[in-house]
């Protein structure tokens, strides 16, 4: 499809304004960075409440990257303030990590409801938002939230709850 076809009721016709396209491509940018701390403060939430503790090992191995790799990143976490990492402890979520998992989980979870309620099938929205999750913005989550409450809303029978 090219820029000129159209899509959906919107027509694309000539080129952006060159201030917007930059700042698209800035904003593209940020969330590339930010989307691999995302990515492990999730899983390091997840791998917790699952298990009760996430260790360096089990980070590599649901990432698929080498023990080092996951060492750099952790490095940085704890720069940042996501966690604390504890000798021969394993790796804990501070405040501030916490709430970045809870946000991260929230937004994965409204872009994977939103692809399985336009047809998606269940695994492949599970992978899609994986990676949506971390490009969309606030409005655009909003708008997914509303559209999935307007679609549960008009799947309710009549007289219930």
């Amino acid at each position: 499809m090219s820029k000129h076809e159209k899509i959906g009721p919107v027509f694309e016709t000539a080129l952006i304004n060159a201030d917007a396209q930059v700042e698209s491509f800035r904003q593209t940018r940020n969330n590339r960075r930010t989307e691999l701390v995302e990515d492990y403060v999730e899983l390091i939430a997840d791998l917790i409440e699952d298990g009760g503790e996430a260790r360096q090992v089990d980070i590599a191995q649901r990432l698929g990257v080498a023990q080092p790799t996951v060492a750099k990143m952790l490095k940085r976490l704890i720069s940042e303030g996501y966690i604390q990492q504890r000798r021969y402890r394993g790796i804990f979520l501070t405040e501030a990590g916490r709430k970045l998992a809870e946000l991260c989980r929230e937004r994965h979870q409204i872009v994977e409801s939103f692809l399985c309620s336009i047809g998606v099938s269940a695994e492949t929205a599970r992978i899609d938002a994986e990676g949506m999750e971390h490009h969309a913005s606030a409005e655009t989550l909003e708008a997914f939230k509303n559209f999935l409450a307007r679609s549960t809303a008009s799947r309710r029978v009549p007289g219930q709850a």
